[in-house]
């Protein structure tokens, strides 16, 4: 894959190839954010009555599917596009465009969300000091980071993904204590986080579609194929560990707070409920230092996708669909989309004024175009396409496995709130008459980038 002319009209810039498994599936835990689990407990257990971690369990069932729709098409396009490329290769460049554009949503606006998340627990820890100074100082930090490379972001985001497990390892540590010694259900073996006898399947996957969005972040990494060794190997890989490590984590700790919390009776604030957790597990210290770490992993969470989005605007600003020089630009010594990554931390500086509310809703559009469009991506290119369909395993691996995680992808749209739909639609349409514009009203094709003139 190449780049900028540097040297004669074929020789271009490319991006580093540096990252390995690890790193790969580090950088997209630290996407996930673990942690999340905590802040999102209260409301999912109110909402199945106690039942967190078989809302997770079906979340996890959910995104496996998805999981290996990415990992197969990963193999067939190894391009930093992600959904943008896979559905412009598998399915029509004007659908790749739409993806592409919707996956905007939500890859650009998820630093600013992790900008403000720790903006939040600033606020609650030094509400002397005005915010906007240590919005600019963390956003100064994610873009000169990822401007130096890829490798930095990953080694700084394994560091904080394995300190979020020692800390969840603490904090799990401290609720089996609790529960052995009489706190909550006041027994560590129990069926009832998963099942009751007054369980109700709707409410559950119900809030299996608000976890889901937890585990944004295992899709993120495919679009550091062109950075990675052996992509076609690696990635697929990556995906799926990402994606069921994340999921372990989210089903085995929700158990275990759910036996300490059998219900939403002590939270004051269901829908804010890390702080509570942390001061009925741990006390106030505990606590505090809770808040301080948080701002560091919403951080880490925000250099990942930082690099992300990065990276799927300079394949289409490779492709033409965006201004080439600006989009397409790669730095010669770092070898980074160096403009866009400075562009998305200006992007991240709204977290000064920006609405939560609002930022979430345009993030869960553009996930669910890129997860919808990926497993209708697999249909289209290896059973249609490639013609394999000849054997059950074909139809197994490339019709029913991608149906089913498109159905599930289906659920999750039916319960999208319907601020979410409404933005999202604006946004396509946006685009649309962009594209529109882009091409002469659809009279010339939509720009590709050719590898046979790279």
């Amino acid at each position: 894959m190449s780049l900028n002319v540097t040297a004669g009209a074929n020789s271009r810039i490319e991006l580093r190839k540096s990252l390995t498994l690890i790193p790969v599936v580090m950088m997209g835990l630290a996407y996930m954010q673990p942690m999340t689990l905590f802040d999102t407990f209260g409301i999912v257990s109110g909402l199945t009555d106690g039942h967190v971690a078989t809302a997770y369990a079906f979340a996890l069932v959910a995104i496996l599917f998805t999981a290996l729709s990415y990992g197969k098409l990963v193999r067939r396009f190894p391009s930093a596009g992600s959904a943008y490329t896979y559905a412009q290769k598998a399915i029509h460049p004007v659908v790749g465009f739409m993806v592409g554009w919707s996956s905007l949503l939500d890859y650009l606006f998820m630093p600013m969300i992790n900008i403000l998340l720790a903006k939040i627990y600033f606020e609650a820890l030094v509400p002397s000091i005005p915010s906007w100074i240590f919005v600019v100082l963390l956003v100064g930090f994610m873009t000169i980071s990822n401007l130096r490379g890829i490798k930095t972001v990953a080694n700084f985001n394994s560091l904080i993904v394995v300190l979020q497990m020692v800390v969840m390892v603490v904090i799990t540590g401290l609720v089996i204590y609790g529960v052995a010694n009489g706190e909550g259900a006041g027994t560590l073996t129990s069926t009832r986080p998963f099942w009751s006898e007054h369980a109700n399947v709707v409410p559950m996957i119900t809030g299996a579609t608000i976890l889901c969005f937890s585990f944004l972040g295992f899709d993120g990494i495919s679009s550091l194929s062109e950075e990675t060794k052996d992509a076609g190997r690696v990635i697929p890989k990556a995906i799926f560990l990402t994606a069921l490590i994340g999921g372990v984590i989210f089903v085995v700790v929700s158990y275990f707070l759910q036996l300490y919390f059998p219900d939403i009776s002590r939270f004051h604030d269901p829908d804010a409920s890390q702080p509570e957790i942390m001061l009925f597990v741990a006390g106030k210290t505990f606590q505090f230092g809770i808040l301080i770490f948080s701002c560091v992993t919403v951080l880490a969470s925000g250099m990942a996708a930082h690099a992300g989005v990065s990276r799927l605007m300079y394949v289409m600003g490779r492709d033409g669909v965006f201004p080439e020089r600006f989009f397409g630009y790669i730095h010669p010594q770092w070898r980074t989309p160096a403009l866009n990554v400075v562009l998305v931390g200006i992007i991240a500086l709204f977290a000064i004024k920006f609405d939560l509310v609002t930022a979430t809703a345009l993030i869960n559009f553009g996930a669910l175009v890129a997860f919808t469009f990926v497993n209708l991506s697999v249909i289209s290119q290896f059973w249609i396409r490639e013609g394999r369909n000849k054997s059950i395993k074909d139809h197994i691996n490339y019709l029913v496995l991608p149906i089913c995680g498109a159905l599930t992808v289906g659920a999750l749209w039916i319960n999208l709130e319907e601020s979410s739909m409404i933005l999202g639609l604006i946004w396509a349409a946006i685009g649309l008459t962009y594209l529109a514009f882009v091409t002469r009203r659809f009279r010339n094709p939509v720009p590709q980038f050719n590898e046979d003139l790279a």
